[in-house]
């Protein structure tokens, strides 16, 4: 690493250890500035960055003073934790549509490429005092994803966001879980282990230095960073003052997909969602129908239409030529072809696919529905 690059990462450490997460203040001292002539700035006794007032500046230099990112990063070491600052190989550029609320960090923990993951990823998040409806919801959602080649954000909350976790890591798949505190700390102390699950399968990350803990400002801080970090955010059971719709609307600022999972309308648990649903959120009910929202064209959840019958399984030119084949008695290949709107060599090769699969037969220069076929265009007329 040159001298420049190992300024800079002392310097991002250090201002993580000073300035609350999402500070737009400090984040557009960093952009106009340079993030070293911010710490510079901060260490020294000077006059105050604009933007802030007298009392304000005398508490981040006095955290300033305290701060020690050497010793944060053999700290971070120690506990298998690397950190990530914009511009680095690893960083989600989708971070950076927070402008000047982007991290000036992330300390992550676990193997994976937190920018590979990021590129496929879907938030499932929602209410800590879950129903068991919720939490079998989000595990079944989250676990479906993940069979489908999907990172499951969450925050490692009670309820919805463990649930959400443990399904993703159930089907083994990826999941990766932002915390609104040190990473070496897991929080809270009831999802130790699964925290640490999720760092030795998956990721484990935060923009809080070790040692930190949370606040009630630190978790709903950290919900713009799910929200950034992926391409739709789900909710999952949430009351209207639910932390997981500040995530929702932040998703839904940066342009990203919100969709919210129903529930009975008489719960004050899925309020907040339905409210979500009678704006901009579009309903969804399992995976297929989040990937079909979120994900590349051509990722299509199935038609809710019933069964499938023995005719839907034909490719569409096979379909038109068995339909305009008549109930009764035969038709030569001209005719079959004009009531197919096709050629009469193409519905002559459809018409021996036809035969195979048992559907028409021949008969001289004619051709006719077998019983099977006429069986079931019957069932098929029934089930309209």
């Amino acid at each position: 690493m040159s001298g420049g690059a190992e300024a800079d990462l002392l310097a991002r450490v250090f201002l993580t250890r000073v300035v609350e997460p999402g500070d737009g203040v400090a984040g557009r001292w960093v952009r106009e500035l340079g993030v070293a002539e911010v710490a510079r700035r901060l260490k020294e006794p000077g006059r105050p960055l604009p933007g802030v007032s007298g009392r304000r500046w005398d508490g981040l230099r006095a955290r300033a003073l305290r701060a020690e990112p050497e010793r944060d990063l053999e700290a971070a070491r120690a506990a298998g934790v690397r950190f990530l600052g914009p511009g680095d190989g690893e960083w989600p550029r989708q971070l950076d549509d927070l402008g000047d609320a982007r991290p000036l960090g992330l300390w992550v923990r676990g193997r994976a490429s937190l920018r590979m993951w990021a590129l496929r990823s879907v938030a499932v998040v929602g209410a800590r005092a879950c129903t068991e409806y919720g939490a079998h919801m989000a595990a079944d959602l989250a676990g479906g994803l993940a069979e489908r080649g999907w990172v499951v954000v969450s925050g490692g909350a009670y309820g919805v966001d463990g649930a959400a976790h443990r399904g993703a890591l159930g089907a083994g798949g990826a999941t990766v879980a932002v915390l609104a505190c040190g990473v070496d700390r897991p929080y809270p102390p009831g999802h130790t282990e699964l925290i640490t699950r999720i760092a030795e399968q998956g990721l484990v990350l935060g923009e809080l230095p070790p040692g930190e803990h949370p606040t009630a400002s630190r978790f709903v801080l950290r919900n713009r960073v799910i929200a950034a970090l992926t391409r739709g955010t789900v909710v999952v059971e949430a009351a209207h003052r639910s932390g997981s719709l500040v995530t929702a609307r932040a998703a839904q600022r940066l342009g990203r997909h919100i969709m919210g999972v129903p529930g009975p309308a008489t719960s004050g648990l899925s309020a907040g969602v339905h409210e979500l649903l009678r704006g901009e959120a579009v309903l969804v009910t399992d995976a297929t129908e989040v990937v079909e929202l979120v994900g590349e064209i051509g990722e299509l959840a199935p038609d809710r239409r019933g069964p499938v019958l023995p005719r839907d399984l034909l490719a569409p030119d096979a379909r038109r030529v068995l339909a305009a084949l008549p109930g009764r008695g035969e038709a030569r290949p001209a005719e079959i072809a004009r009531g197919a709107q096709t050629t009469e060599d193409d519905a002559v090769a459809r018409l021996y696919e036809l035969r195979a699969l048992g559907y028409v037969e021949r008969h001289g220069d004619g051709w006719k529905l077998t019983r099977q076929a006429v069986v079931s265009v019957r069932r098929d007329r029934g089930s309209c």
